[in-house]
């Protein structure tokens, strides 16, 4: 019996481990920057790949123009932080930016 129960535990094991590295690329981000920018400037953001979807953490504290696929424009609007996701046409994340907004001139 313990000898099934081990067996039994070490396939679930090979099984988890398996599935999370077919998962894992899925899920991390193919590019994380931080980005600083001086309260009430601006940025162009530029990509290599395409993305279809924007997704802002704060959008009070910064905001996001699309110029075309590949990029967007960013405009500080109050001091503090804010995640950007870019999404595929598959809803995957494929950049994965951190913009700081502070009041220093940069």
């Amino acid at each position: 019996m313990r000898r099934g129960l081990k067996l039994m535990i070490a396939r679930l094991g090979s099984f988890a481990l398996g599935l999370s590295l077919f998962l894992a690329p899925l899920s991390i981000s193919r590019a994380d920057e931080t980005i600083a920018l001086a309260f009430g400037g601006g940025s162009v953001f530029r990509m290599q790949e395409p993305f279809q979807t924007v997704l802002i953490g704060d959008p009070d504290v910064i905001d996001v123009h699309i110029q075309d696929d590949r990029s967007v424009i960013l405009k500080a609007l109050k001091l503090g932080s804010s995640n950007i996701l870019f999404l595929d046409g598959r809803s995957i994340v494929i950049v994965k930016i951190r913009v700081v907004v502070s009041d220093v001139q940069i």
